[in-house]
């Protein structure tokens, strides 16, 4: 039987009630700490507007060892995202012209210019998110832009509010590593992840999924073909990639054709668009057909 390989990704789904209630409390009469912004000063210790203040700006060293362990193989990428999970990051702001101005000379001038926050294009036209470890990694890779200190949790919580599915950290150095969107929405909930190829719970869901379709014998969870990372060494780096990030294999029964194979994996995606673990914990999937072993 002839390998099928058919990436697809999960229907989008509504945004968990975490991170909901985090976007709708935003711009509220209180800071992220539930502190009333009435009745502050600009001294003493209402002075601090950040935690940052004696940041120098370099990357989090608990990230950088993540990221080296997985390139040396002693690690891997659920703990690269692990460490994100108490790091400072940089998001880049640019300036936006919002109006334009004519002068007395007949010039044009910038009458009155928005931040903006950035966003990336990725190759299957998802939106994402860039974030930087380092203030010298953002300015390499836009001089222009400002860097606005946050913890990696609250980027997260900005890449959803903006609509994107990735957080990319890094882009243009040596090493960028994607969060693909289930990691992105447990960086945003600050909760543990999983990588769906190593989630028992997510197998047993989706393999009883499969007790509908009496010609699959066995289901297999493996990494899929987009985890995998390049280095701008060429180096490949066994995590950070920016998927599909899970293959499943399907052990089949001898005799089907193809029309038969083809229903049996419509409705098997089917089954598994209409799971909500599935559609919370799996980004994309690529499937691979295998004859049963006799």
């Amino acid at each position: 039987m002839p390998d099928i390989d058919e990436p697809e990704r999960p229907a989008a789904r509504p945004l968990p009630g975490h991170i909901a209630a985090a976007l709708a409390g935003a711009g509220g009469a209180t800071d992220s700490a539930g502190q009333p912004w009435a009745g502050r000063s600009l001294t003493g210790e209402d002075a601090k507007i950040h935690n940052f203040e004696d940041d120098d700006g370099t990357a989090d060293a608990g990230y950088l060892a993540a990221v080296a362990a997985l390139r040396e193989g002693r690690g891997d990428e659920a703990a690269v995202v692990a460490s994100l999970a108490t790091a400072r990051v940089f998001i880049p702001i640019v300036a936006q012209l919002a109006e334009e101005a004519e002068t007395g000379h007949g010039l044009h001038a910038d009458k009155q210019a928005d931040m903006a926050l950035v966003t990336l294009k990725a190759a299957d036209g998802r939106t994402a998110l860039p974030v930087f470890t380092s203030a010298a990694a953002l300015a390499a890779w836009h001089s222009g832009a400002r860097p606005v200190a946050v913890y990696a949790a609250r980027a997260a919580l900005s890449a959803v509010a903006e609509g994107a599915e990735l957080l990319v950290l890094d882009p243009g150095a040596d090493v960028t590593f994607v969060v693909r969107r289930p990691g992105v929405w447990a960086l945003a909930k600050q909760h543990g992840w999983i990588p769906s190829y190593n989630d028992p719970e997510l197998a047993e869901e989706m393999g009883r999924a499969t007790a509908h379709f009496a010609a699959i014998r066995s289901i297999e969870l493996l990494p899929g073909r987009g985890v995998a990372a390049s280095a701008a060494d060429g180096s490949v780096v066994p995590g950070g990639g920016a998927g599909p990030e899970l293959q499943v294999v399907l052990y089949l029964e001898d005799g089907l054709d193809a029309a038969g194979v083809q229903e049996l994996v419509a409705g098997l995606q089917a089954e598994w668009s209409r799971n909500v673990l599935f559609g919370e914990r799996v980004d994309s999937v690529e499937i691979k057909l295998r004859r049963a072993p006799d």
